[in-house]
């Protein structure tokens, strides 16, 4: 059995998830002890424990310590099943990081799958789901499955009661790649969204996003949910290149301004395109994962976040790869795995 210290790193949810995919993947049980030790309130919370229950319900496997608080957890994973699951994290616990925890499974299990997951769609703390639609998913589909998601209701923090539904044809094996020099941006888009709030908050940030980026009128638009999906506020910047698309929100939270909110996203693009890199902080981390389970693959980032650091210890105790890293003068990081 392996043994995972959850405190290790960055010490956060991401050492459970990833163990968790990775043990359906490989057959091998694994005990993490310390969950979430590097966090403010320590064990499982709730959106985490919907994560050990799901990759249970995936593969048929045997859990013990799945409680709220748990700081330990033992898994044995079984076979893994595709067929149609449901999910519901049942507060505002990101849908994106339940289905990050099984997908990895599924994109190469033995049958179609159709998951529903409820909770958040739109967390500070987690990618998006129009960064997972737009971003990350398009990658996993050139590796040789057919992933697609469909946000059938938006839900935002503290409310929830968002729902995701994902379609997964599998592959019989995964197709490396490789993203390192930057190709010509194809088209760009800014949307400002409120659920619940004033519409003169969105046209704010919309206001800040078109002066910050320099970009064009038509580029930039404005998004008015029912209320009934609220309150609510995001920035979802996309930026599409030949080959690779990123995706970068801004998310509005009590106390802090419209304007606070675009020129926070703007900044981070801002940043992105200077860095002269195809892949940016989040898509890097996503891509790890995929990329090792294909036995290969390279990508050129920006600086790694403790987080990919970190993700990418836990990656390489259940796998035979090495995820080599190279920083260049210019501080950009090229990732590579070799088997």
């Amino acid at each position: 059995m392996i043994q995972i210290d959850g405190a290790q790193g960055e010490g956060g949810g991401q050492v459970l998830r990833t163990s968790l995919a990775l043990s359906m993947v490989t057959g091998q049980p694994f005990r993490i002890d310390n969950v979430r030790a590097g966090r403010p309130k320590p064990g499982l919370m709730r959106q985490h424990l919907t994560s050990v229950e799901a990759a249970a319900a995936v593969c048929g496997g045997d859990v013990a310590g799945a409680h709220l608080g748990s700081g330990s957890v033992e898994f044995s994973p079984g076979i893994i099943r595709g067929g149609t699951h449901e999910f519901s994290i049942g507060t505002a616990g990101s849908t994106t990081l339940v289905l990050q925890t099984v997908l990895p499974a599924l994109i190469t299990a033995s049958e179609h799958s159709t998951l529903t997951i409820s909770g958040g769609t739109h967390n500070m703390h987690a990618p998006s789901v129009h960064f997972l639609k737009e971003a990350f998913l398009p990658l996993i589909n050139r590796m040789g499955p057919t992933v697609e998601l469909e946000l059938e209701r938006h839900g935002f923090y503290p409310a929830g009661g968002g729902k995701i539904r994902i379609d997964i044809i599998p592959a019989t094996r995964l197709r490396p790649f490789d993203l390192v020099e930057t190709s010509p941006i194809t088209s760009r888009r800014a949307i400002a969204t409120v659920a619940g709030l004033p519409g003169s908050i969105a046209k704010r940030e919309a206001q800040v996003l078109r002066e910050k980026l320099g970009w064009a009128e038509e580029e930039v638009m404005l998004e008015q949910l029912d209320d009934g999906v609220g309150p609510g506020n995001i920035v979802s910047i996309k930026v599409a290149r030949e080959d690779v698309t990123e995706v970068i929100t801004g998310f509005g939270e009590r106390g802090l301004s419209a304007e606070k909110v675009a020129r926070g996203a703007a900044s981070s693009v801002r940043r992105y395109l200077s860095a002269d890199v195809p892949v940016w902080r989040h898509l890097a981390d996503q891509l790890m994962l995929p990329l090792a389970m294909a036995g290969g693959g390279t990508y050129r980032t920006g600086k790694l976040t403790d987080h990919s650091v970190t993700n990418a210890a836990v990656i390489e105790t259940f796998l035979p790869v090495k995820l080599h890293r190279i920083e260049d003068e210019r501080h950009r990081v090229t990732v590579s795995v070799r088997a």
